[in-house]
Formats: structure tokens, sequence, C-alpha cells
């Protein structure tokens, strides 16, 4: 029973963590057609940054300044990049963001090294909770749930309650009637970008103490990325929510696992990193649309 707890607690955790990273892919995707596959860079440019103002002025600063700078890079991204290539259709887009990756990668190599930095969790949030039953459960695990859930309210809203909301809702499927009606749609693309880049650096932010901050971290989140959004539905983020505690549970669950399979010699924990992958190849086999998606592939 304690280790069905314990794991179902860092799924969620794991999960929540990866619906925030999933949410601003999702954003772009739903409303700009852009599948950005620099959206994990922006997630390590965050556990930077964050890293850096840390150093001078402490963790919980950095937990505002970071994303807003992450934000701010993804707007100059859209503005002088996405929207110069878009006229070439979506392949152009699509090896624009992956070229942009490799830039932000040797940008990162070029300013902080190769190495990891000590990007650690602050004192004020590092030691444990409460206990579930032998166990001590970590404060900055509950840390990281309240933000990502605090962070999924306010998307919600911001879509539903706001009038820059119902604007971004209009433009995904009516943007020449809301351009008609006054509005600037580019402008609203391109705030939509830079959301969506800053909650993929608030992500890296919370994410990048937790679990480590070095140059590969973009590589190592990337595929289970897109892997969510795929699972979920592409441009859903009813979907990339659900995908996302599926995905989270099923590899914390799997990792703890030393249960031999069909009397093989491979223990469940050893199949954690495939099984995310597994199950969606097993999605587009039977729903290509996705759990929760509107649109096929």
């Amino acid at each position: 029973m304690e280790f069905f707890v314990v794991q179902l607690l860092n799924g969620i955790s794991y999960g929540l963590l990866l619906f925030m990273l999933c949410s601003g892919l999702t954003l772009v995707f739903s409303l700009m057609g852009v599948l950005n596959f620099a959206h994990a860079s922006f997630y390590m440019l965050g556990a930077y940054f964050a890293y850096q103002v840390s150093l001078y002025v402490g963790f919980y600063p950095a937990l505002v300044v970071a994303p807003l700078l992450v934000g701010g890079i993804g707007m100059l991204v859209e503005r002088f990049g996405l929207r110069t290539v878009h006229r070439y259709g979506h392949v152009a887009e699509l090896l624009f963001t992956f070229g942009l990756a490799y830039l932000v990668d040797e940008a990162v190599h070029l300013v902080w090294g190769r190495a990891a930095v000590e990007y650690r969790i602050p004192a004020s949030l590092d030691g444990p909770l409460f206990r579930v039953f032998t166990s001590e459960y970590p404060t900055y695990r509950v840390f990281m749930m309240l933000v990502s859930v605090a962070m999924l309210v306010s998307i919600w809203l911001a879509l539903t309650r706001t009038r820059i909301g119902l604007v971004i809702q209009a433009a995904l499927t009516h943007p020449q009637t809301v351009e008609a009606l006054g509005h600037n749609v580019p402008r609203v693309f391109m705030l939509v970008f830079g959301g969506g880049a800053a909650l993929a650096g608030l992500a890296g932010v919370i994410g990048g103490n937790a679990f480590v901050t070095e140059p590969g971290m973009a590589a190592a989140v990337g595929p289970i990325i897109f892997v969510v959004v795929v699972v979920g539905g592409m441009g859903s983020l009813a979907g990339a929510f659900v995908a996302s505690l599926l995905i989270g549970c099923l590899q914390t669950f799997s990792v703890g696992l030393d249960w031999k399979i069909f009397g093989l010699n491979i223990t469940v924990a050893q199949t954690a990193p495939v099984l995310p992958y597994l199950l969606m190849v097993l999605i587009l086999i039977f729903r290509p649309r996705g759990l929760l998606g509107t649109r096929e592939g």
C-alpha cells in the first residue's frame, strides 16, 4: 500500500510537470499549426536562466523572471523567425524550429559549458513535508504539484474568462473574421507563441533543480513531450492533461517494479523508458486522433 501511494504521488507530480511542458506546445499547435521542435529548448533555457538569476536574487524571484525572459525570446522568435518562414509552408516552419533547437543547444554550451550546473532546490523547500506510512514525502514535490495546478487554473481562466482568451479561441477557427473585427491576429500569434515558451520556461525553473540542469536536458525530455501531445490528441489541452498524468504514472510505477516479463531475463523497470512509446504506437493504431483529439494524425 505504501509503495502504491508514494508512486502515485510521484507519478502525479511528474505528470503535472509534463503537462506544464506540453501545454505550451499544444496551445501553439492548436492556434498556429506549428509543431515546435525547439519547445524542449525553451524548457532548458528556463532552467539555466533560473540558475543564473537565483545566484543573485534567489529562487523565488527566478520563478517569475526566468519564464518572462524565455517568453520574451519566444516572441522574438515568432516575430522575426516563424513569421518570416510562414509563407513557405509548414515544412519550412518545422525546419526552422529544428535548426533553432541546435542553435539554443550551442548557445548553452558557449555560455554555461558542457557540464551540469549546481542549480539546487532552495533550502526553504528542501526536506520532508509529511509522512506516507514509513516514507517521508519531499516538500519540493508538493511545491511542483501546486505550481502546476496553479498554472492549469490560470490557463483555463485566461482562455475562458478574459477578452484576450476569447480572441485567441476565436482565432483558432475564424482568423479572418477576428482580423475583420479589428484585432491584430499576428500579434495574437506572437503572444501565444511567447506564452507557450514561457510555460516551458516555468517547467524548466521547477524541473531543473528537481532533476538535473545540463545541456542534454532538452534532448532527454523532447521526445516524451511529443509522445504526450500525440497520445492526448493534437491541439487538445484536455487530452494533453490526461495523457501527461497517464504517462507520468505509467513511467513512475514501472520504474519501481522488478517483475520479470513472461519468464524472460527482463524486468518491467528495464522497459520503463520504452512504455510511453509503445502506448503512442497503440494509440496511433487504434485511435489516430488521440484520446481527446478532434483531428486525425
